[in-house]
């Protein structure tokens, strides 16, 4: 979902991209590495998916010049890697090797088990004498551990072709983040673009295992999000773009079956190099919806609304919208979600959920021109009430969700959201046609904006802050749950957990397309404790 305005010419260009420079870090195979022009750790470190006893390792080597990114070609190689409880090595937590090659890129997982909770460590990896760049990372809160206070950066959308990631540096220069959540589109499938401001490598759209793995380098080559990765765990799921436009179990919008393959084998192409590039606890065939816990705090459910989802609705009447045999979660994962909402140890439940799930009614009233904008920004609106890629074409699974909140008294639900390129925030109605009366809310949703991906400015053709106000102004009148909602920034979100709240700020660019830009804090809203209602903060956090 979330096509940029000229997505869907597939336009071809030259061929741009490149590893960067790496910087190596600390020798742990001999004295300080030298800095070298596209060396062995040309896409830096990152780690994930943070446990109480361990954390994910992540990294990709070039051991040869022909080694470069999906061209299948270079010798296998040990990799060593260490981590310590000290920057500078001296307390050596634990240390091992593995051995990688062109039958998965030449990237390196390593899960590293037997730390401590809730502390500070630093790992490198060396290969051939040479030393990564050193990266820092955090295990989770003990089980059962009080916790004071959680900060996680929430991002999506990071379209390469559309800006510079000043998002990611602004969150890497911070020092109080325990996580980066990325909700999705964490890279895009198509091909480089007219005006882009950094075209795409490959040049073509995104259909086989070589160019996934070439665009994943790609991205990784980003010197802000090489920056982000090495400072704070990642816990990622994916959306639609990772592997194809409002993908379904059984294709996409983006996928024309036998001109671009099967779905089968682009999907598993796409797949394979996201368990390969990806700092996450993920192989092919296995299962990426997933659950995080900080204590008794909270704990972070993980989703996967692509892998398992019947395809979207076809018109504004379709019946489908609200068969009970389609889904967007699947059976198990649906399952899953519900159970572990009711019988979660920890205060606050937090959902990493891909699409929103909050209804949301297009009004009537809108000229046909902002019509067509919304639909180039959040995908097919299908009719006034329904944006069909969300949960609102799944209203079954909506129900069902919402339901378990309501019929169990779950409290203390937050669902974080990113996909639609606009910051949201919104009660989540027990019934949305009830709601106006009696504002019975279940829980929250706040939506981050897109780190560069296009927003309904950019649509529009207008400057920030003009032409989208009356928008957002007819869909609160036409949504009192909704709080908050702004279709023109771009940037980053900061969470904060505590035992009274949890909020978020939403900070904005001042230039997508700058890679020095300079980012504000817009706005702040809490969900207190026991409330299920959303409400304004109104400073920003320290």
């Amino acid at each position: 979902m979330c096509a940029p305005v000229n997505s869907l010419s597939r336009r071809e260009m030259f061929r741009a991209g490149g590893a960067l420079a790496a910087v190596a870090g600390a020798g742990m195979l001999g004295p300080t590495a030298a800095a070298q022009e596209a060396g062995p750790f040309a896409h830096g470190v990152a780690s994930g998916d943070p446990l109480p006893d361990g954390v994910l390792l992540w990294t990709r080597v070039t051991p040869a010049p022909e080694a470069v990114p999906g061209s299948g070609l270079g010798p296998e190689v040990m990799v060593s890697w260490e981590i310590a409880r000290d920057e500078a090595f001296t307390s050596v937590a634990a240390r091992g090797s593995v051995t990688t090659g062109p039958a998965r890129d030449h990237t390196v997982k390593v899960d590293v088990a037997g730390l401590e909770p809730a502390t500070w460590y630093w790992y490198r990896f060396a290969v051939a004498g040479t030393a990564s760049p050193v990266g820092r990372t955090r295990t989770a809160p003990a089980v059962g551990a009080a916790v004071e206070r959680l900060r996680f950066g929430v991002v999506s959308c990071s379209n390469l072709q559309s800006g510079h990631f000043a998002a990611y540096r602004h969150l890497a220069e911070r020092d109080d983040l325990d996580l980066v959540v990325h909700l999705g589109d964490y890279l895009y499938e198509y091909g480089a673009e007219d005006g882009a401001v950094r075209p795409h490598d490959p040049p073509v759209e995104m259909t086989t295992l070589e160019h996934y793995r070439r665009r994943h380098a790609q991205y990784k080559s980003d010197p802000d999000l090489r920056a982000l990765h090495a400072r704070v765990p990642f816990a990622v799921t994916w959306d639609d773009h990772e592997s194809a436009n409002d993908a379904w179990s059984g294709g996409a919008e983006n996928h024309t079956e036998g001109a671009e393959g099967t779905w089968t084998d682009r999907r598993a192409a796409s797949q394979q190099a996201y368990a390969e590039w990806m700092p996450v606890r993920y192989e092919p065939g296995g299962r990426l919806y997933r659950r995080l816990t900080f204590g008794t705090l909270a704990e972070l459910s993980m989703l996967d609304l692509r892998t398992y989802r019947s395809r979207q609705a076809a018109h504004p009447f379709d019946p489908a919208i609200g068969d009970p045999e389609r889904t967007i979660a699947g059976a198990e994962q649906l399952g899953w979600l519900t159970s572990g909402l009711v019988t979660a140890s920890a205060q606050w439940k937090l959902v990493g959920n891909p699409v929103m799930i909050a209804p949301v009614r297009f009004p009537s009233t809108l000229a046909p021109r902002e019509l067509d904008a919304l639909s180039r920004l959040l995908g097919p609106l299908l009719g006034p009430p329904y944006n069909v890629d969300q949960w609102d074409g799944y209203t079954a699974d909506r129900a069902r969700v919402l339901g378990v909140l309501r019929d169990h008294g779950v409290r203390d639900t937050v669902f974080l959201t990113g996909d639609i390129h606009s910051a949201w925030a919104a009660e989540l109605p027990a019934d949305p046609l009830t709601y106006p009366l009696t504002r019975e809310s279940v829980g929250a949703e706040l939506v981050c904006t897109s780190v560069t991906s296009d927003n309904l400015d950019e649509i529009l053709g207008v400057p920030p802050r003009t032409g989208s106000l009356a928008v957002e102004a007819a869909i609160r009148l036409n949504n009192p749950h909704v709080r908050h909602l702004d279709f023109d920034s771009h940037g980053y979100s900061v969470l904060e957990v505590t035992p009274a709240a949890v909020r978020m700020d939403w900070f904005v660019l001042a230039d997508r397309k700058d890679p020095a830009s300079p980012a504000a804090h817009s706005v702040s809203f809490a969900v207190s404790a026991g409330t299920q209602r959303v409400t304004r903060a109104r400073e920003a956090l320290r």
